[in-house]
């Protein structure tokens, strides 16, 4: 299956986020969306949140309630192997928005409520490996919409992508 945006989700500030069908990706993260609590959230290195339809659905069958956006990631993405992600990795997001995984997120008490028994460190990497969101920079900007495709880069076309777009 080729990957794939899901669902694109913004918020004026905490969870849930909800979906919008395209939205502009700057270096400062998805317009139209903020984040509350700037200390641990937004700003370069955290601009965009992602993770995958299929742990969240895999989420869903163990009873949590969770569901896109409403953990907090900007983009949910299909068909990359999502445990194989790793701080470092590009991807393509459309034709054109570049972004580089920076860190895997830290669960909060914020998105206790899509788990069941607000058990929400299910989606912590350090005691579930492959579960967490991922946050990254953005490396060339630009517009995504939703089912646009997802592509992993290595680091010499991710190199290519960003020259060609600093031109």
């Amino acid at each position: 299956m080729n990957a794939r945006i899901v669902q694109i989700s913004v918020s004026r500030g905490g969870v849930p986020k909800t979906a919008v069908p395209m939205a502009r990706v700057t270096t400062e993260g998805l317009e139209g969306d903020a984040q509350r609590d700037r200390e641990h959230h937004g700003g370069p290195e955290r601009a965009v949140c992602l993770y995958s339809i299929e742990a969240i659905e895999r989420l869903q069958a163990e009873g949590h309630s969770i569901a896109p956006g409403s953990i907090g990631e900007n983009v949910t993405v299909e068909g990359l192997d999502w445990s194989a992600l790793v701080p470092g990795d590009h991807l393509l997001l459309g034709d054109h928005v570049l972004v580089q995984v920076t860190r895997y997120t830290s669960p909060c008490v914020n998105i206790q409520g899509s788990f069941k028994d607000g058990e929400f460190g299910r989606v912590s990497q350090k005691r579930h490996p492959g579960w967490s969101r991922v946050y990254a920079r953005v490396l060339v900007e630009g517009t995504i919409r939703r089912a646009d495709p997802v592509r992993r880069l290595d680091e010499i076309r991710a190199a290519e992508l960003t020259a060609a777009a600093s031109r």
